[in-house]
């Protein structure tokens, strides 16, 4: 289930990623939910804010640890639907970055924030914090409760 559950996301987020590329001007900038989100695209060839711009090497170093660490944690997590989710979110957005790197050397990069100043980023960069968040809730609040009681 969880593995569908990944491969969907990474099917979304390379959907979005296509889109954006076939409807939008690299640079271009049109309104999505006013006041709230816009669709720029760009294409980023590092991390958020552009970090190691350009080192796409570290990028595939780091996404072969990430996948090695998620397999690793899997065993670990005891069924744990919630925990299982965080790592579920977490695999198919390195997947869905690894695919952009290795198909065109940069990751393609869309959502906007208008009410404040942050990078700009995918679905994939959402699907990896949401599951980051989750894996860290469970680790820190509710790994080892149960076994407590």
């Amino acid at each position: 289930m969880y593995l569908v559950l990944a491969l969907g996301l990474v099917a979304i987020d390379q959907v979005i990623k296509a889109w954006v590329v076939a409807h939008l001007a690299l640079g271009q900038t049109v309104g999505f939910i006013p006041g709230v989100l816009s669709l720029t695209h760009i294409r980023n060839t590092g991390a958020a804010f552009s970090m190691l711009e350009g080192q796409q090497w570290v990028f595939y170093v780091i996404t072969v640890i990430a996948l090695g660490v998620v397999a690793w944690l899997w065993r670990d997590s005891r069924g744990n639907a919630f925990y299982r989710l965080g790592l579920a979110l977490i695999l198919a957005g390195a997947i869905g970055n690894f695919i952009d790197r290795l198909r065109q050397g940069f990751v393609t990069d869309m959502f906007q924030v208008d009410f404040m100043n942050f990078a700009i980023f995918n679905f994939a960069d959402a699907c990896l914090t949401v599951g980051v968040i989750c894996v860290l809730v469970y680790l820190l609040f509710f790994d080892g409760k149960a076994a407590k009681r």
